[in-house]
């Protein structure tokens, strides 16, 4: 699965990760901006943040949501892998989205775009467009949280892929 040092098959694709909502907490916006600058060093990566909805106390769970889905389908183009951070996905293993990953990179030759919901999860017509779906774990984190250990968990996998010294496996 080690991928040597000098091919390097992501150099001309995009991975985003795109989150409802701004990072108002000061340490999640630290420790998100370590990872996204590590992460320059394997691919073009970025985190995009589509902004709250405003005005919500009238609307409904699932109009709150319908809207947010609006906005990630806005936000993606057609020919982009559409991937869910959803409690519903399947969960990895460091080693084993590493290969997912490297997988998605070496066939499809699309940019990814990773997503992570508003509060109240993902309206249907998101779920239809998406490729695939993962889960970072059974149990439930802050949205602003899963940034974090999403781009963490992502920086681990390239450099699983590389073989570089970051993960150890026991």
């Amino acid at each position: 699965m080690q991928i040597p040092s000098h091919v390097c098959i992501f150099v001309n694709m995009k991975i985003t990760l795109l989150t409802v909502g701004k990072t108002d907490v000061r340490w999640v916006r630290e420790g998100l901006e370590l990872y996204v600058s590590r992460l320059s060093h394997y691919a073009k990566f970025s985190v995009k943040e589509i902004p709250e909805l405003k005005n919500v106390s009238s609307l409904t769970r699932e109009q709150i949501k319908e809207k947010e889905g609006d906005l990630i389908l806005a936000s993606v183009a057609p020919s982009d892998e559409l991937v869910l951070l959803d409690e519903r996905g399947r969960r990895f293993r460091s080693v084993e989205f590493a290969s997912f990953l490297q997988d998605r990179l070496a066939r499809s030759g699309r940019d990814i775009v990773f997503v992570i919901g508003g509060a109240y999860g993902f309206p249907e017509k998101v779920y239809d467009r998406a490729g695939s779906m993962i889960s970072l774990s059974e149990m439930t984190f802050s949205h602003q949280m899963v940034r974090v250990i999403f781009a963490e968990q992502l920086y681990r996998a390239f450099t699983i892929m590389r073989g570089e010294p970051y993960h150890h496996e026991g």
